[in-house]
């Protein structure tokens, strides 16, 4: 089996999954009628259940502030979208339930240039690999954009209720993400983070450095969930879940 048809295979299994369980939630149709697929693949993640403040970085239209929304209804949900499209359809569906940030988020702040994807949520503030291309169709670069880049550190700063999890969805740049935050990451309780075992955007940091820096950190490796595979059998990418001791 070639890589294409291999990861046009590996998409539609994707989508049917999450098909078949928006079926079984209808309170999700009316997102999923305006475009915005909310993570139900996320379901079975054994987050706390007392989580208090959600920060949603690389929130794109909300697909896990839906989720988040729904699992902890009581918490304080922030996203950091810099997209305006994205953060749009993310206003559409969730409203005044969660507070959003234009921005995007990394090791220090200022600004930079944003490599917008024709599927928006694979931008980054890295180039777009050719790995990520041939492995993920449709994913190429289609503009960039100038954003405003700031750290976590200083929004931890101004005080989140606890426990927090801090979600992370940054096409390869989740290490920068993790350093804006090191001076305060006693703070975050969870981590759930999408992290790449190869190379898909240009220089980007790999798991196993991901890993060590959390560890270093009292965070350590709770779970592995939704591993994506090439043609050969390699691993891709995966969602994280880390946990404070």
């Amino acid at each position: 089996m070639n890589a294409q048809l291999h990861s046009q295979i590996r998409m539609a299994r994707t989508r049917a999954s999450k098909l078949a369980r928006l079926v079984q939630e209808p309170g999700y149709w009316p997102a999923v009628r305006q475009g915005v697929v909310p993570s139900v693949e996320h379901t079975k993640v054994p987050f706390r259940s007392d989580i208090a403040t959600v920060l949603d970085v690389g929130a794109s239209r909300g697909q896990f502030a839906l989720h988040a929304t729904r699992r902890f209804p009581a918490a304080r949900v922030i996203c950091f979208e810099p997209i305006p499209d994205s953060r749009s359809a993310l206003t559409g569906v969730l409203g005044g339930r969660v507070e959003v940030r234009p921005v995007a988020v990394g090791a220090q702040p200022g600004r930079a240039d944003l490599h917008v994807s024709a599927q928006d949520d694979s931008s980054s503030l890295l180039p777009i690999g050719e790995r990520q291309v041939q492995e993920f169709p449709g994913t190429h670069e289609a503009s960039t954009i100038n954003v405003e880049v700031v750290a976590l550190s200083d929004v931890i700063n101004e005080g989140l209720e606890g426990p927090v999890l801090l979600k992370i969805d940054v096409q390869g740049l989740e290490l920068d993400v993790l350093r804006g935050a090191e001076a305060r990451l006693d703070a975050i309780d969870e981590v759930f983070v999408e992290c790449s075992f190869v190379e898909l955007y240009e220089g980007q940091a790999l798991a196993d450095e991901v890993i060590a820096f959390l560890l270093t950190h009292g965070l350590r490796l709770a779970g592995v969930y939704g591993v994506s595979h090439a043609a050969d059998g390699a691993a891709l990418q995966a969602d994280l879940l880390f946990r404070r001791n």
